[in-house]
């Protein structure tokens, strides 16, 4: 591609692009005229999809955005490498799952969490802020239903993105005045391969087998629910890209509108109730007080 040819082109980064959203979205935004440095700890996956699609279209860059000084050495590397320091799209979308019990989570758990979830698109933002102020461009987060209802067994992962999502409506904000659009993709269920596989720890106070039930059925949550193809969220999410519209939350998924309505409008007691019996939780309960009972006998 001649240097003539790659400015006529849109330059897009997108995080998490070894597999799932971030793999899909890669694709079709190639699709739709863009050249994509697809970052991720792993290239392998990204050099297949750029020799189906090109070289000239999809760049593999290996990138770890948990380490902060991967972070600026990327920056620099963009520096030296767009077309008039101009980045038209930053898509932030690596994330790490946590499925854990809240008293279960360690200090190592919750840092790496949010060093991914939070902190790394944090990170992004700030080292890359010139290029995509410098095109006008737009900053997009992989956001989650769960930053709106904290699900059972997931409260980490749900407070790393409130958090971002809150990052995201603030940076709305205050990009707005140098023409640069932030879009908060509150996300449902997508056909990924995110799910946490790492067992109930031994000490856990759920250690035993109504409890375990209730732990495998939120580790299978996604996958139970009919969640939406990767690639029909991609495109979705590439039209919310390309539209002139500048709303701060979009909402994709699976579930995601019907849950949306009821965090508006049922009363979070009721709520609680649902999500106490769709995850088993109420056998736990009921589980605990015969136990009571019988040390009580």
């Amino acid at each position: 591609m001649s240097q003539l040819q790659s400015q006529s082109k849109k330059i897009a980064v997108v995080t998490g692009a070894s597999g799932g959203i971030g793999y899909e979205v890669t694709k079709e935004l190639v699709k739709n005229g863009y050249v994509v440095y697809a970052c991720a700890r792993r290239l392998e996956p990204m050099e297949q999809l750029a020799s189906q699609l090109g070289s000239d279209s999809v760049k593999p860059y290996k990138l770890d955005i948990a380490k902060p000084e991967e972070i600026v050495t990327f920056a620099g590397f963009l520096r030296t490498t767009l077309p008039d320091g101009k980045l038209d799209l930053l898509y932030n979308n690596a994330g790490q799952s946590c499925t854990f019990a809240a008293l279960d989570a360690t200090d190592a758990v919750v840092e790496q969490c949010f060093k991914v979830n939070v902190f790394g698109h944090i990170n992004m933002c700030r080292e890359l802020s010139k290029f995509l102020i410098n095109a006008k461009g737009t900053i997009v987060f992989t956001g989650s239903l769960a930053g709106v209802v904290s699900f059972p067994f997931g409260s980490i992962y749900s407070a790393s993105k409130a958090a971002i999502h809150q990052y995201a409506r603030g940076l709305h904000l205050e990009l707005k005045p140098f023409g640069v659009r932030v879009i908060n993709v509150i996300t449902g269920g997508v056909a990924t391969d995110i799910a946490d596989k790492r067992p109930l720890p031994e000490n856990s106070i759920y250690d035993f087998p109504e409890g375990k039930e209730a732990f495998n059925s939120r580790k299978t949550m996604a996958k139970d629910n009919h969640p939406m193809p990767a690639d029909a969220y991609a495109r979705q999410l590439v039209q919310d890209i390309l539209s002139s519209r500048d709303p701060v939350d979009v909402y994709r998924g699976t579930f995601v509108n019907v849950m949306r309505f009821i965090v508006l409008f049922v009363p979070y007691w009721l709520l609680e109730k649902g999500l106490s019996k769709k995850f088993k939780l109420d056998k736990v309960n009921d589980a605990l007080k015969l136990k009571q009972k019988n040390k009580n006998d």
